[in-house]
């Protein structure tokens, strides 16, 4: 597998797990070229040259539209605010590059589209950030289903909750604006509806209600402005495969940090996860003496894959950058031509569609079914 050369259009906190990401593959799997860091972009160019050092990129610029017309560039890694996505992903896979680009895809389901369009065009490897479902603990549960360890599954219940927007008094910043979505649904649901993919499939259809706890938000320059998303969603579904379930996320939960807490039942058993535990599931199996079931932790170690490559010993745990190693890794792979684990454009967008058809189901106050 020959050396990429990794061009980064933005240095925030994606931005700089991306780049850790791209530094540590290599040393963590030893059976992939080191990635070459070639090329920075961001808002200016002091800013550019700051991060580039900090980073251990090339070179730098305050044009992004540099980094995707490099000629030692082989993938782009996009991981700017939602409304730049479309643009952004568009112009590198026109110029032939690879793309790894943050989710959501983009704010409405037209640009999403047209950045599949320009895959397909492209021939080259287009693929979101959807690192949760390359956990351990979750690759497992994926196995159990897979191999029937609970049965036919017949039930899902999903919540994701952070507080990252539960002060009422923090000021009005993009995520609050429409320009960036419609709020916890593409800003957020996303990451539970790439988990609800890989684990039990697609949804078919939803009826949702989506709330705003706070009408308005402080300016820092004084006043306040009409808060124009939503911070909660709550959505009930049915599966393609005919089971029911339910998803709620909320962005202004008070004490939750990184919760996405999975429950699927099966007629055979149960499976349980909760991300802020991430390196342990819980499985209940209907087998042998009632006096005796239960639910039994699982903790994940060297048995469970990838975990192995980053620490021979189960029980010491692997945290979020890992996850995105991993993910590098599974890019990696798809680009060389071997099957991989990832969310890519095709399947972002059929979670594209379904984040729309929730937003029109909270307006027309009815199921939706996905297209």
């Amino acid at each position: 597998m020959k050396s990429l050369g990794i061009g980064l259009i933005g240095t925030g906190y994606m931005g700089k797990c991306h780049a850790l990401a791209w530094n540590a593959v290599a040393p963590t799997f030893g059976d992939v070229a080191r990635p070459r860091l070639v090329h920075l972009g961001e808002a200016n160019e002091a800013l550019a040259r700051s991060k580039a050092t900090e980073l251990g990129f090339a070179r730098a610029s305050g044009d992004w539209g540099r980094v995707v017309e490099d000629p030692e560039v082989d993938l782009v890694s996009i991981t700017t605010p939602n409304q730049f996505h479309a643009e952004m992903a568009i112009a590198a896979l026109t110029a032939g590059k690879h793309v790894w680009c943050e989710k959501p895809m983009a704010t409405s389901l037209a640009d999403a589209t047209a950045m599949l369009e320009a895959a397909e065009a492209s021939g080259k490897v287009a693929a979101l950030g959807y690192n949760y479902i390359q956990n351990p603990a979750t690759r497992h549960m994926r196995r159990l289903i897979a191999d029937g360890a609970i049965g036919t599954v017949n039930h899902v219940r999903v919540e994701m909750d952070e507080d990252f927007m539960a002060d009422a008094a923090a000021p009005f910043g993009w995520k609050s604006e429409a320009a960036s979505g419609y709020g916890a649904l593409d800003d957020f649901a996303v990451h539970p509806l790439s988990l609800l993919t890989v684990l039990v499939g697609p949804l078919a259809s939803v009826v949702v209600d989506m709330a705003k706890p706070y009408a308005e938000r402080p300016l820092a320059s004084g006043g306040s402005r009409a808060v124009e998303t939503h911070d909660i969603a709550n959505i009930l579904f049915r599966l393609q495969s005919g089971a029911s379930g339910s998803l709620l996320v909320n962005r202004s939960a008070w004490g939750r940090k990184g919760r996405i807490a999975i429950q699927i039942f099966g007629s055979e058993g149960s499976l349980l996860y909760d991300q802020e535990r991430m390196n342990e599931l819980q499985l209940f199996q209907a087998r042998g003496p009632a006096a005796e079931q239960g639910f039994r932790t699982i903790l994940t170690g060297t048995v469970h894959p990838p975990y192995d490559r980053f620490i021979p010993a189960p029980g010491h745990g692997l945290g979020f950058n890992d996850l995105k190693v991993i993910e590098a890794r599974e890019l990696m792979r798809r680009i060389a031509g071997e099957p991989a684990h990832l969310i890519e454009f095709a399947t972002g967008l059929r979670i594209e569609r379904t984040v729309h058809a929730m937003a029109r189901s909270h307006e027309t106050r009815g199921w939706v079914d996905i297209d």
